[in-house]
């Protein structure tokens, strides 16, 4: 049975987006995955203000209210997670803002902390998104997540993908199923170390001058 929820967070939200043929491939071979119960974000089902959130709009930190209803709710839903694949496409050498502006929304809770983000990147080009998920790992590191050292990148993604919804380029099989498989390992393992040893945000230890992990 699986024990880790994982949460695949779909990075584009424009009209005609190449997500979803990305989607159509990677969902059924995630949900087979034995170590995962999957969830799709879509950030199309979730229109989250442009960010704008401060310690004066928290409320409550022992439960934050936002100053959305909508950002509560995205808060309280990515703390469910034990792990992350975020799958997204190359806008001018990074990552779109909606992606951006989901992950900045992600303020206070700190909800990906000591989990696992594994990226998914798609391009038109050659670069099958690598540069857009360089930018996106600092951003994953800076909330205190563990990214994936192995990324699935799909290149020239307007040919990548067969009638059959396959990809067309068969390695791109073997790279997802070793990302996959570092992503269930790297779940299990930070799940167990954080029932075992909780603790406060880095951040915060060091506002209250408090070393100890």
């Amino acid at each position: 049975m699986p024990n880790l929820r994982l949460q695949i967070i779909v990075g584009s939200t424009r009209s005609g987006r190449n997500a979803d043929s990305v989607i159509r491939w990677i969902a059924p071979l995630v949900a087979a995955h034995t170590a995962f119960d999957v969830e799709i974000l879509d950030l199309r089902d979730w229109p989250l203000p442009f960010f704008g959130e401060t310690i004066a709009t928290v409320g409550d930190f022992a439960d934050p209210t936002y100053s959305d209803p909508l950002v509560k709710r995205w808060n309280n839903k990515i703390a469910e997670a034990d792990g992350y694949i975020v799958v997204t496409p190359e806008y001018n050498h990074s990552f779109p803002a909606v992606l951006k502006n989901a992950l900045d929304s992600v303020f206070f809770s700190f909800g990906f902390r000591r989990k696992p983000v594994a990226c998914i990147g798609y391009s038109l080009a050659a670069t099958g998104g690598a540069r857009a998920i360089e930018h996106l790992n600092t951003v994953l590191i800076e909330t205190e997540a563990v990214p994936v050292r192995t990324p699935t990148l799909i290149p020239f993604i307007s040919n990548a993908f067969g009638a059959d919804g396959k990809p067309t380029n068969a390695s791109l099989q073997l790279v997802l199923d070793v990302m996959l498989e570092d992503l269930a390992w790297l779940a299990s393992t930070l799940k167990s170390a954080r029932m075992q040893s909780p603790s406060m945000p880095a951040a915060l230890r060091i506002r209250a001058g408090t070393p100890r992990p």
